[in-house]
């Protein structure tokens, strides 16, 4: 039996496996004010049984990330691959999506430097490190009794957001990776380079100089990245087939989405929707 819902954005980009039920995610997005620089704040928890490791495999989107976890405080370049996180026994942690421009501002700039990689949260950022010490004491304070209470949560996020004003305003090639950021994931008939330097009058050096500084990647990796996104989303729905999704996505051929597919995530198209199909 197929699932009877839409699968959202969120849900795409998450390769879950739907028997796991060893954790909860909150997700909300940002204040007004905050909205060109957080895409999104979640806060996971998760009670993994013992010689059970709970694996969580995500395509990322094209952004950086800031996570407070019980354990650690990070910040996340893109990750170009498939990003695995492994949960084990009990534990939650308070995440920032960025949105495509922070990454640059939070660290004072380049990102190219951190793509496919993570670092301490204190050295990372552009701030003093007694700032960060006393944000991350802070989150641990906030979700110290009960770290699945919802309104605690939502205290941590804001907090977070409070530090993150520090590094507002957006500057202007900022705001023009966000939108050729959102022009890419919103726009399904929009395939290839050299359309999206048309949309935005550019040329193609000027693109990749730019994305490379802001995300770390090239103009052709956002649309790659798009295309398997609606892909996992695709299949998660079920309903179709291999070969028609391929052919929707704009690729040559099943054979294509099949290796670009399995390339990233180590599934075959076959293999990940099985997993949402009831036997």
């Amino acid at each position: 039996m197929k699932p009877d819902r839409a699968v959202d954005e969120v849900e795409r980009a998450h390769l879950v496996d739907p028997d796991d039920r060893s954790f909860r995610i909150g997700r909300w997005g940002p204040e007004a004010d905050l909205a060109d620089l957080v895409r999104r704040y979640w806060v996971p928890t998760w009670d993994v049984p013992d010689g059970r490791p709970a694996v969580q495999r995500v395509l990322q989107y094209p952004v950086c990330l800031v996570v407070v976890a019980d354990s650690y405080a990070r910040f996340y370049g893109v990750a170009p691959g498939l990003s695995s996180t492994t949960l084990r026994g009990t534990g939650w942690a308070v995440g920032v999506m960025l949105q495509p421009a922070a990454g640059a501002l939070l660290t004072g700039g380049s990102v190219a430097a951190w793509t496919g990689r993570h670092g301490d949260l204190g050295p990372a950022l552009a701030t003093s490190a007694a700032d960060v010490d006393a944000l991350v004491a802070g989150v641990h304070d906030d979700l110290r009794d009960d770290p699945t209470d919802v309104d605690r949560q939502h205290v941590a996020t804001d907090r977070v957001g409070a530090f993150l004003r520090r590094f507002l305003p957006v500057d202007d090639e900022g705001l023009l990776v966000n939108q050729v950021v959102d022009a890419v994931e919103g726009d399904p008939d929009l395939r290839r380079v050299a359309q999206l330097c048309e949309r935005f009058d550019v040329t193609e050096r000027t693109l990749q100089r730019l994305t490379r500084r802001r995300l770390g990647l090239s103009p052709k990796w956002l649309v790659q990245r798009r295309r398997l996104h609606e892909a996992a989303g695709g299949l998660r729905a079920g309903g179709t087939t291999v070969a028609d999704l391929a052919a929707s996505l704009g690729y040559a051929d099943e054979s294509h989405l099949s290796r670009d597919f399995r390339r990233v995530t180590g599934m075959t198209p076959g293999a990940f929707a099985s997993r949402f199909t009831d036997a």
